[in-house]
């Protein structure tokens, strides 16, 4: 039933969005910015990605939110990485496991959309008050 899969998406949806803060977009503001010519987009993002796509198993929150953040690095699609960078930190993904997300992508995706990358993890770090240390981010030996 279509409600279902509405409901199911607006459940996670709303689990894995920050609210708390007007500065930190979400995917309601989406849904509310192109209501009025894309109507229709609130049951693509709802019940499609969220109520199909990120409720399927086999993986988890986590493991969904890396692929995801890794596929918005490599196609250079800022505005939606500092959203789901903002969903990996709101699911528990370590500052470690971002950043060597992104970083991970150098040989794949080239510096330049790292750098930029990287420029939006501490635009969103620093709007989550998320602390690094230097020895969280050192290479293992």
């Amino acid at each position: 039933m279509e409600t279902d899969r509405y409901q199911r998406g607006l459940d996670i949806m709303n689990e894995i969005t920050v609210t708390d803060n007007k500065e930190i977009g979400t995917h309601s503001d989406i849904i509310a910015a192109f209501k009025d010519i894309a109507p229709d987009l609130e049951s693509y993002i709802v019940e499609f990605a969220f109520g199909d796509i990120y409720s399927r198993e086999g993986t988890t929150p986590q493991q969904k939110t890396i692929a995801t953040i890794a596929s918005l690095v490599a196609l250079g699609t800022e505005p939606q990485l500092e959203l789901h960078i903002n969903v990996g930190i709101t699911i528990g993904l370590t500052p470690k496991e971002i950043v060597g997300t992104v970083v991970h992508l150098i040989p794949y995706t080239g510096f330049p959309k790292v750098l930029n990358a990287l420029k939006i993890v501490k635009k969103v770090f620093a709007q989550r008050n998320v602390e690094v240390t230097n020895q969280e981010m050192q290479p293992q030996q």
